[in-house]
């Protein structure tokens, strides 16, 4: 095995990350009441563009390694189409990806582009040794099948962790695959905050594939930084705040806006707002803003431990990302 790859990685949970507390491996007593809090000040902000620099650095000097052994990293996103927001994600994620110094290649497709020219697209870039991460931007078209598209992109090239084999793998516990990178990264902002899992109770407000699910099969896993109790609530579930009133760690991933209030939140818990949504502001020069699912100043007085929005989990979800490319080009060449 290569020095690369014994490296400390930000997806090998049986190693703590660098300069955080180590899970003492046990459920403290003042996390079963709600995870320590004082109730005369606010949250304590969990910092993701912080945490997300951290990983990016770690990225980096693997990067590093690797191109001192003549292996360049590289990804290549997929756009279909032109929504402003695929091209506005794919641009940061581009942008990052150079700043580390992976090639980062982007091919843009017409809206109209047939789901056969789009999958004969993947079937060569699977083929290209050249390239070890391949991301279908989402949303496509609706005229194409996205889970026809995952289910094409090599398992051992699916950076975003969305290919069948990868999902079976994390619902199985086999770490050789690659996780979604939006549920890696809310995992890695509790490790790197010192929120304790094993024994916590934790309810989880939306049954997503992107999120819900795989952050669920994620927590309940007999491993390190894991061993949570989970709630998985949706739409049709009976008196979600009763649930989430109970919750030691509450993720809220159901794309409403301000749908977690502090009424909802047991004091002292961790609250982690994955939602992004679009609400109308007339005094923005776009009209609008984005807001998470977290009524975020009022649950902030109740809350232990809060993530912001913007400046949480979305950093981290691309710092996910560029650690998943790195990890792919090391197992590409052990």
């Amino acid at each position: 095995m290569s020095a690369v790859t014994r490296a400390h990685e930000p997806w090998d949970l049986s190693r703590d990350p660098p300069h955080r507390p180590r899970d003492s491996g046990k459920f403290p007593r003042d996390a079963r009441r709600g995870l320590r809090h004082n109730l005369a000040m606010p949250a304590e902000i969990i910092d993701g563009t912080a945490i997300a620099e951290e990983v990016h650095r770690e990225t980096a000097a693997r990067v590093t390694a690797l191109k001192a052994r003549g292996i360049q990293p590289a990804v290549t996103f997929v756009r279909v189409g032109e929504d402003p927001a695929s091209r506005a994600y794919v641009s940061r994620k581009h942008k990052k990806a150079e700043e580390l110094g992976i090639r980062s290649d982007t091919i843009v497709l017409d809206e109209k582009t047939p789901e056969a020219e789009l999958l004969a697209l993947i079937a060569r870039l699977n083929a290209d040794p050249a390239i070890h991460g391949i991301l279908i931007q989402a949303p496509l078209p609706s005229h194409i099948r996205e889970q026809t598209v995952f289910a094409t992109v090599a398992p051992h090239k699916d950076v975003d962790g969305f290919h069948p084999v990868n999902v079976g793998k994390l619902l199985l516990g086999d770490d050789s695959g690659f996780r979604p990178c939006t549920p890696a990264g809310v995992h890695h902002l509790m490790i790197r905050s010192g929120v304790e899992t094993r024994g916590a109770e934790v309810a989880i407000v939306g049954r997503g594939n992107i999120v819900g699910k795989p952050m669920a099969a994620i927590l309940l896993q007999k491993a390190p930084h894991c061993d949570a109790t989970i709630t998985l609530l949706h739409s049709r579930s009976r008196d979600i705040p009763a649930h989430t009133r109970r919750a030691d760690i509450l993720i809220a991933a159901l794309g409403k806006a301000h749908f977690v209030t502090a009424d909802m939140v047991k004091p002292g818990a961790c609250v982690i707002d994955v939602g992004v949504n679009r609400v109308a502001d007339p005094a923005s020069p776009r009209g609008y803003r984005l807001t998470g699912d977290v009524d975020f100043e009022k649950v902030r007085a109740v809350a232990g431990k809060i993530t912001p929005n913007p400046g949480g989990v979305g950093p981290m979800t691309i710092a996910m990302l560029m650690a998943n490319t790195a990890r792919a080009a090391a197992m590409a060449h052990p």
